[in-house]
């Protein structure tokens, strides 16, 4: 099996585990500072265990906390457009990632502007216009999801810059550990801005505890180990554009789990094909390449 190939592999592995992330994220009832500040704890804790402390140097450790802060925030901005609307709209906005990415990552990385990236990505675009017309209620939910999609387009650019040379679990454990300081900081002046309907609880008590612990053990440590392996294969647009998928797992589960297929139409059909179409194609085209 070539590199890219493997790196493929890795990826679509990390996005089915990333397809059940939306569903902790309505199954524990917490709200979203809560559901991120223990993620990043759990999953410290179970890093520590498993790997020890991070190899890497006081200014590599610093560099990877800043891509921890912002996915600790681009997790506080998803849960919050979950609880905001519900589980299918919270995850069909991440979908605008390919978006931002093909837009952002040239002016970061310096490399050259993509006219095929940004087509294939407008693709996208168009399939959430078609899945958002088909209701005007969860305005708010959009709006706090479109941010989030920005922020972790920014925060997977960031990474994929920042790992390089460094083991995955070492860039995972000073992202997970470095960022839970970080997230600890930024949670009162995220509050300001996007004020939860939900009381902060310090202690969670339940089956919120249990579902917070697979949650940080599948679809933290496993997916981002998987994410971070197939940075180092294939590009940040590739990644996060392929990332559109975690919709159509999501959404499939969120049906048959919560019955929120009574609350869509053909548009919103419509919209996921056109998603799955831009990843068909943008895969294509990184296979294409690779030869």
């Amino acid at each position: 099996m070539n590199e890219t190939k493997k790196g493929f592999l890795q990826l679509h592995l990390s996005v089915l585990l990333a397809g059940f992330t939306g569903l902790f994220g309505k199954l524990i009832t917490l709200n979203e500072v809560d559901i991120v500040w223990y993620r990043m704890l759990f999953t410290s804790l179970i890093l520590l265990v498993f790997t020890g402390l991070p190899k890497v140097s006081g200014r590599k450790f610093l560099e990877l906390s800043g891509c921890g802060a912002l996915l600790g925030l681009h997790w506080m901005l998803f849960y919050g457009s979950i609880k905001a609307s519900n589980v299918s709209i919270g995850v069909v906005c991440f979908s605008l990632i390919g978006f931002f990415t093909a837009i952002c990552e040239p002016l970061i990385l310096k490399r050259k502007f993509s006219w095929a990236e940004l087509l294939l990505s407008l693709i996208t675009v168009a399939g959430v216009l078609c899945i958002f017309s088909f209701d005007a209620r969860y305005r708010y939910g959009i709006m706090i999801g479109i941010v989030s999609s920005l922020v972790c387009a920014l925060y997977v650019i960031f990474n994929k810059r920042a790992s390089v040379g460094v083991r995955s679990r070492d860039v995972l454990m000073s992202q997970m550990s470095g960022g839970l300081l970080a997230v600890t900081a930024i949670i009162p002046v995220y509050l300001w801005f996007f004020p939860s309907q939900q009381p902060v609880v310090v202690v969670p008590e339940g089956s919120n505890v249990w579902f917070m612990l697979c949650h940080a053990l599948f679809c933290t440590v496993g997916m981002y180990l998987l994410q971070i392996q197939a940075l180092k294969r294939l590009s940040a647009f590739t990644v996060n554009l392929t990332y559109n998928l975690e919709p159509c797992y999501t959404i499939i589960l969120a049906f048959l789990i919560f019955g929120e297929g009574r609350e869509v139409n053909f548009s919103f059909y419509l919209g996921i094909i056109l998603i799955v179409l831009s990843v068909l194609l943008q895969t294509l085209r990184a296979m294409q390449k690779s030869r």
